[in-house]
């Protein structure tokens, strides 16, 4: 006799997934992506560049070296779940405080296993990311009909600003470094550390680690402050942080303090959605994608040196290369599509990255970023 699905996944178009449903019951409505890393789900779970996204990892082993705190990137997990080939398995790692199973369920998050994870890849890349419905009922009870009817009607992320969901409610201080084997995680250098403000629009913690770990001494700041608020910390350079949403949504509030900033002359460094911020405040457009980047294994030329690095992404949405405007140069592109990776300011140590140099997927190749940022502050010490 065959199993009941305790599980299902229902697209706007109509098709629908079975599978064996884990962690959290009940249901949930976000945009469907894929990702293709073959490590750090946790991190991906965790990652607030997710948020209202359910993610489909492509490599069929999840859950298979367990949950640790260490590698959490928030508080909590913000993808609204997951969906994965095969079931959660027992963890096999030394570092593993509990299963993945568990942890979803205690942190109210839904996965489902068994599904065919390569046709619903090939869907989503066709197709584009589509609106979905996920839920988990023991019994095996759906209404799909209401289901795929809620995949319909949800408005989906154009002209969503998530950023404020996400965002800390109140500054703070960080002061954790990178993690050493043996060691655990650093601390801020004590030797004149670079007074550094971070817009956190989704920040990840391993961003603010690996600015701690080449010097930085980083006060955090809600995605809403206003320029006066962020000066008035003295800062010697500001980052922005990568984050959820549509980036023109969460460009209303806080391009317009982004340009103030830029009038102060001072090195500023974005990420992912902080890079996106400021190519809209120096003019540039944003666009959404198909399906998106997700993954570990991306990989990004440098126009400047030639040099191909393999990167992390993240991201639905892209800046438009053609809406540039003079004076402000192209230095990433994407060698899976030719899109936007990376932009500078001439003549001013104002840049970013679309990609996550912090995230080390196997190799460190673009470490120099935050070292970049770094220079940048000492050079105008000197």
């Amino acid at each position: 006799m065959a199993t009941k699905p305790t599980a299902c996944l229902a697209l706007a178009d109509g098709t629908v997934f079975y599978g064996r449903g884990f962690g959290a019951t009940g249901e949930t409505v976000a945009e469907l992506v894929f990702n293709t890393a073959m490590t750090g789900y946790q991190e991906i779970m965790t990652d607030p560049s997710y948020a209202s996204q359910i993610v489909t990892f492509t490599f069929p082993h999840i859950g298979n070296t367990g949950i640790t705190t260490e590698d959490d990137e928030a508080q909590d997990p913000v993808a609204s779940g997951i969906v994965v080939r095969w079931d959660p398995t027992q963890p096999s790692n030394w570092r593993a405080m509990g299963e993945l199973s568990d942890w979803m369920t205690k942190r109210g998050r839904i996965g489902i296993g068994g599904v065919d994870t390569r046709r619903l890849t090939r869907a989503i890349r066709q197709q584009g990311a589509p609106h979905v419905v996920l839920a988990h009922d023991p019994d095996g009870n759906f209404d799909i009909e209401a289901m795929v009817a809620k995949a319909r009607d949800w408005q989906g992320l154009v002209g969503l600003d998530l950023a404020k969901d996400v965002s800390c409610a109140q500054s703070y201080r960080w002061d954790q470094g990178a993690w050493e084997w043996s060691k655990g995680f650093g601390t801020s250098p004590e030797d004149k550390p670079f007074k550094v403000v971070a817009l956190d629009y989704g920040a990840k913690r391993n961003i603010l680690r690996s600015l701690v770990a080449h010097g930085a001494d980083v006060t955090v700041l809600p995605a809403t402050a206003t320029a006066e608020e962020v000066m008035a910390h003295e800062p010697e350079g500001i980052f922005l942080s990568n984050g959820p949403g549509d980036p023109a949504a969460t460009g209303e509030y806080a391009v317009p303090m982004i340009q103030e900033l830029l009038r102060q002359d001072m090195p500023i460094f974005g990420i992912c959605l902080g890079h996106q911020m400021l190519a809209l405040a120096l003019g540039a457009k944003t666009v959404k994608m198909g399906h998106g980047h997700h993954g570990a294994n991306h990989p990004v030329r440098d126009t400047e040196t030639g040099k191909v690095e393999i990167t992390s992404m993240n991201h639905g949405f892209a800046v438009d290369t053609q809406s540039l405007p003079e004076g402000v140069l192209e230095t990433h592109v994407s060698l899976f599509d030719g899109s936007n990776c990376g932009i500078r300011v001439d003549g001013k140590p104002v840049f970013s990255v679309q990609y996550h140099p912090e995230a080390a997927p196997g190799p460190q190749d673009s470490l120099y970023l935050f070292q970049r940022f770094a220079d940048a502050m000492r050079n105008r010490r000197d």
